[in-house]
């Protein structure tokens, strides 16, 4: 009786090692999916990562532009202020 105990003992000490390696090399195959997944995905965040600096550049050399264009406006706006608040001293 005591064989058969040891027998079974034995079997399922090799059943559990036999499964743990399966389930390891399992566990290795996904990961190295994974890490291509992963690969390809940091690819994707760098492209866009470079297209959003790229439009972030031309977003802030265009507001700069406006914003000079808009102070030469204000400029103009004031110039006429002034003269339409003293109208004798602009007149030729």
């Amino acid at each position: 009786m005591e064989q058969v105990a040891w027998a079974s003992i034995a079997l399922m000490a090799g059943t559990i090692f036999g499964a743990i390696f399966y389930i390891g090399s399992k566990i290795d195959a996904v990961n190295g999916r994974l890490d291509g997944v992963n690969g390809r995905l940091d690819g994707v965040v760098q492209h866009f990562d470079a297209r959003f600096d790229s439009l972030d550049s031309r977003l802030s050399g265009r507001m700069d532009a406006l914003a000079s264009r808009m102070d030469a406006v204000g400029g103009r706006l004031d110039a006429l202020s002034d003269r339409w608040d003293n109208p004798g001293r602009h007149a030729s």
